[in-house]
């Protein structure tokens, strides 16, 4: 069996990160959380004071900062996923965290952050036997990849998700702002000027709303094998 590339693009969410890693692990490859990285450099960004009251970001100061964001995954044998390291500090939980996610999509939308966000996820991916999501895998970062998968659900069901995650690990939630930061999001990503969320033609629709993770996790394997064979 060869490896392959798979690129698991979509919207904010619905479970990309999860669905990758379970992915990833099944079948052995390495695991890539590129919405992670993007939460990462927000996260810097809010701990150095580049986001204005207003909530602009001072660009000129966070680029250059950015030789000084160095971001790194590490195999949790208690999970059996990876974990995200940002300068050498564990911050899984921090850049999950409501302020995070409402000021990502902003930074995400920078052109020196894409640039050097994907210069390193292409580096990561170089031979194969990776899976990585986000929101431009398959249309930018791996445009030949062997397999593109694209994921979507409703708003709705998404910031339900979102809200039972939060509350599942004792943060605060509050549903109606979460749909907001979702539809938020949704907007900022499909209408940004640097690598917009797009559906690449060759990409396969995964519309997981009503669909169990079991039921989830049997789609996935059956297209991995059908690429990778």
């Amino acid at each position: 069996m060869k490896k392959i590339t798979i690129a698991i693009d979509g919207h904010s969410s619905c479970g990309k990160s999860t669905m990758a890693k379970d992915l990833a692990r099944e079948v052995g490859y390495v695991y890539v959380d590129t919405g992670a990285m993007y939460r990462c450099v927000t996260l810097f960004a809010l701990r150095n004071g580049l986001f204005a009251a207003d909530g602009s970001i001072n660009e000129d100061e966070l680029r250059r900062q950015m030789a000084n964001i160095h971001i790194s995954f590490q195999f949790n044998a208690s999970t059996g996923r990876p974990d995200t390291y940002l300068n050498g500090e564990l911050v899984e939980d921090k850049i999950r965290s409501m302020e995070v996610s409402s000021h990502v999509s902003p930074i995400a939308t920078i052109g020196f952050v894409r640039e050097a966000m994907v210069a390193q996820q292409q580096q990561m991916g170089q031979g194969g036997g990776v899976v990585m999501d986000g929101r431009d895998i398959g249309t930018v970062v791996f445009p030949h990849a062997e397999l593109k998968i694209f994921v979507t659900a409703s708003a709705e069901v998404r910031a339900q998700r979102r809200f039972d995650e939060l509350k599942a690990k004792g943060m605060e939630a509050d549903y109606d702002d979460i749909l907001k930061n979702v539809q938020e999001r949704d907007y900022i990503d499909s209408h940004r000027e640097v690598s917009p969320l797009k559906q690449a033609p060759d990409a396969i629709l995964l519309d997981n709303s009503h669909m169990t993770i079991a039921e989830q996790k049997e789609w996935l394997m059956q297209r991995f094998r059908e690429h990778a064979l």
